[in-house]
């Protein structure tokens, strides 16, 4: 990139971040809508809930499996043909879920076949990889957390208009508008996105001179970013500290009419307090934090407050209880993918930025497998207070290790054990006058 580092913190194109912005926005929108859709239309086709089952499997799989090849991909391609290729997948299966809703052709059929695309559906991945790229590592997570607001607006954004749109013009007026928005999206990947963020420098390392030129598909290629020093323990970290949380969230509206007695409306306003939230403790809050703290200490007191929610969610009984946890819930997941995804990528070259945040998108989706059959298991046996049991016995384990063995990152700069320890408080007065909007009157000492 040519040109001087602005006052955001790109270097020398702040406008390209904020199409990453915009275009994850629209990308997410449309995602959540078909959310709102896709249940409606599978009962109307007559789809039992074993076979609505199997249709999200479906798409949790072929997620999981295209995230790290779409990665190399951008790598590979550049900027531009992974905003594209994502957009023009979502197109696909748009259009097809529109053409399922045609009593005309076989629904059941083109259901199943729409989910074929969700393979190179990753665009928040693309704009994760531009935002990586265009950013210095200090300003990383800063610049990471705020692709929360675009999520929080999906969530608000298409789930209402999912609802209104079907409700007053049928199941497919929605599928054609996000149809319509992912075309936009195209064009605009396509017109205003350079070819490339990356940078040339003696860091970046392509392909030898007159070599053959690396498969897409090279799974070797993409597993041996696991084995590099730091980044296996980190994944790891990743994948186990934020695993229980994602089976609560896989089964919460079983939970929700089964356990908490809400109607339909109520688990909507529900769900549009948990996206307000997101979007202000990952949009506004966790930047601040970061500027103040190493990203070491974050990812232990993300940890360590999972610990604790966990221990309040066996006990909850009620859904205030629940309100009042999910800020804590809310703030550990959100640090936890932010500091992992910002280090991680601190790991690797920057050629290789595309395919860690791939590996790193496939964490979801690999929750979204395996969670359905496991989640329902658990709460069938044991109810919902398993849930928060292994919360915490899993992300205690999780602490433990992160204390007595600190992660092998150069560029984690770990501080001494007892101002580390000491950092946790400061972490939580910082967060509490973030919320309160005032700032603390106790001087802060163990500063990064």
């Amino acid at each position: 990139m040519q040109g001087p580092r602005g006052g955001t913190g790109v270097r020398g194109r702040p406008w390209l971040v904020l199409l990453a912005y915009a275009l994850a926005t629209v990308e997410l929108t449309c995602l959540f809508m078909q959310f709102s859709v896709v249940p409606y239309l599978s009962r109307s086709l007559g789809l039992d809930p074993v076979a609505f089952g199997y249709l999200q499997t479906t798409f949790g799989v072929l997620q999981l499996l295209g995230g790290p090849v779409f990665g190399r991909f951008a790598d590979q391609r550049g900027a531009r043909a992974a905003f594209t290729l994502s957009f023009l997948a979502s197109t696909a299966l748009y259009l097809l879920l529109a053409a399922a809703c045609s009593p005309a052709l076989p629904g059941v059929v083109l259901l199943f076949a729409s989910r074929l695309p969700a393979a190179f559906m990753h665009t928040l991945p693309a704009a994760q990889m531009v935002i990586t790229d265009l950013t210095a590592p200090e300003e990383r997570p800063a610049a990471l957390g705020r692709l929360g607001l675009c999520f929080g607006v999906g969530v608000i954004l298409g789930s209402l208009l999912g609802g209104t749109l079907s409700t007053t013009y049928g199941v497919q007026c929605p599928v054609w508008v996000a149809l319509l928005a992912n075309v936009l999206g195209a064009a605009l990947s396509v017109s205003c996105v350079p070819v490339s963020t990356k940078e040339a420098g003696p860091h970046v390392r392509g392909a030898p001179p007159g070599g053959p030129k690396a498969s897409v598909f090279d799974l070797k290629a993409i597993s041996r970013l696991l084995l590099l020093p730091g980044v296996r323990p980190l994944f790891l970290v990743k994948v186990l500290s934020g695993f229980p949380s994602g089976l609560f969230m896989i089964m919460f509206s079983v939970i929700t009419m089964d356990f908490f007695q809400l109607e339909a409306a109520q688990y909507g306003y529900l769900m549009s307090f948990f996206g307000a939230l997101q979007m202000v403790i990952q949009g506004l809050v966790i930047g601040r934090l970061s500027q103040r703290f190493s990203e070491v200490a974050l990812l232990r007191a993300s940890v360590l407050v999972f610990c604790a929610v966990g221990l309040a969610m066996a006990l909850m009984s009620s859904i205030t209880h629940l309100c009042l946890l999910m800020p804590g819930m809310v703030f550990s997941l959100c640090a936890l993918n932010v500091v992992t995804d910002s280090l991680l990528t601190q790991a690797v070259s920057a050629m290789d930025t595309g395919t860690m945040l791939g590996l790193c998108a496939s964490v979801q989706p690999l929750t979204r497998t395996l969670g359905p059959t496991l989640g329902g298991l658990l709460y069938r046996t044991w109810g919902v207070p398993v849930f928060g049991y292994v919360q915490f016995a899993v992300n205690a384990l999780v602490l433990l290790v992160l204390w007595t063995r600190p992660l092998p990152l150069k560029l984690s700069s770990s501080r001494p054990l007892m101002r580390q320890a000491s950092s946790y408080g400061a972490i939580f007065l910082t967060l509490l006058s973030t919320v309160l909007g005032c700032r603390p009157r106790v001087k802060l000492f163990c500063t990064p």
